[in-house]
């Protein structure tokens, strides 16, 4: 439905939660922007009822902003969603959930499913799925191929929809045979880099598995259907098999590009953009230097993310999101919070405070909430987004309704070439 007739249709509704005085996440107080003017609805020259201010303008044809992307030979939808990636951010944010259309709170594998369509009516814009269990070991096994069917089908109707996919793996490891927390061992990547090596034959058959998959992904119309890839993520921290106690510096690097060159030349697949996520949880002494934390290089990563689990402290994110908007104009690559989200949170404010207020005046193209553990117990409390029934419903739609949150019917059209911007 259009965004316009929800607003009229839940207009006094937004405007009594939007009277309701601002509460601190664990930050600084932060001043929730006034909703949009709703015609009719009151004094037309009040200061209250102005529009989110924009930090950005848009782009201008005149003068398009040039992005350099990864793969020179990009196929044309995956330059349109690279050039999008960029130019959405000047509308405003994003909205994504990770396994949103696969699961929910208490629904698994329903066609049309969605927590976040439960909630407002409409789906969000980003998908953001793992695509681990088709790479590593476990592609096998016959759970989950069941698994990945699944996750084949939403990633096609994201797509289809015009939604845009993230993914992230969560690979076990190719040493110990552990999972990708199994840290114990600081050799595995230079394992891998090494060419003599069974682990360097293994990981490029789970890299041969994601080509496979990536040069198959297909819409009816035969189109190759782009996604971002983000690999080794969270590398700042120490728990993964591919973090800062397993790897050096270099090895880290070199196993980034090493990643690439085998995705992109070696088995040409041509519909990835390439994403680099470092966790920001906390605020930094150096927080630009923590998020270029072993960068592979400008010509090797297209998008920077960043997972930020502040929980309530909108201080931290709003310091990390202030470094990686400037990040981003600097590099001139687009950027995003990756991960993000309060474990079984129970705030009733929560969107606004914790996630609007803080995204409104950065230029980011998007947020994505961890995912909602579909269960049959209620004391697993592994949630982080809104479902039907939780406490922040009524103020998940007052974020909704603000026009610098975009859900999927407010999404431009992703994969044809943004006006104002070129793809080099």
């Amino acid at each position: 439905m259009n965004r316009l007739f929800l607003l009229f249709a839940k207009a006094f509704c937004c405007i009594a939660l939007c009277c309701l005085a601002p509460v601190s996440c664990g930050g600084d107080d932060v001043e929730i922007p006034p909703a949009p003017t709703v015609p009719g609805g009151g004094d037309d020259n009040s200061d209250d009822d102005k529009p989110d201010p924009k930090p950005d303008p848009d782009p201008d044809p005149d003068d398009p902003t040039r992005l350099k992307i990864v793969d020179s030979q990009a196929t044309e939808q995956t330059r349109a969603l690279y050039s999008n990636l960029w130019a959405v951010a000047s509308r405003g944010f994003m909205f994504g959930h990770h396994d949103d259309l696969w699961y929910g709170r208490y629904w698994y594998d329903v066609p049309g499913g969605s927590d976040t369509k439960a909630v407002c009516g409409d789906y969000p814009a980003v998908f953001s799925v793992d695509l681990a269990s088709l790479m590593d070991n476990r592609a096998g096994y016959e759970s989950d191929r069941k698994e990945n069917a699944i996750r084949r089908r939403v990633m096609l109707e994201a797509y289809e929809r015009g939604e845009v996919i993230v993914a992230c793996c969560h690979l076990n490891n190719p040493l110990t045979g552990g999972d990708s927390w199994d840290n114990s061992n600081t050799g595995v990547v230079r394992a891998i880099l090494d060419s003599q090596s069974p682990q360097h034959t293994l990981y490029r058959q789970w890299l041969d598995r994601l080509a496979d998959f990536a040069l198959n992904l297909k819409s009816a119309d035969g189109t190759l259907v782009p996604f971002i890839f983000r690999p080794y993520h969270e590398h700042t921290q120490e728990w993964s098999w591919w973090g800062s106690k397993c790897t050096t510096e270099q090895e880290f690097i070199d196993f980034w590009r090493m990643t690439v060159r085998y995705l992109r030349d070696t088995r040409g697949v041509h519909n990835l953009i390439y994403a680099i996520s470092p966790q920001m949880d906390s605020e930094y002494s150096d927080t630009r230097g923590r998020l270029m934390f072993r960068w592979p290089g400008d010509d090797w990563v297209d998008f920077v993310g960043m997972d930020c689990y502040h929980g309530l402290n909108t201080a931290a994110f709003t310091s990390n999101l202030k470094a990686l908007t400037q990040l981003s104009r600097e590099k001139l690559k687009p950027c995003g919070v990756t991960e993000t989200g309060q474990e079984s949170f129970t705030k009733t404010d929560y969107w606004t405070q914790c996630i609007l207020a803080p995204l409104t005046t950065q230029r980011v193209s998007m947020v994505v909430m961890w995912r909602n553990k579909y269960v049959s117990d209620e004391s697993d409390k592994h949630y982080y987004s809104v479902y039907p029934g939780h406490v922040s419903e009524a103020d998940f739609k007052t974020m909704y309704d603000r026009p610098r949150s975009l859900f999927s019917a407010d999404l431009p059209a992703m994969y044809r070439l943004a006006e104002g911007v070129v793809v080099e």
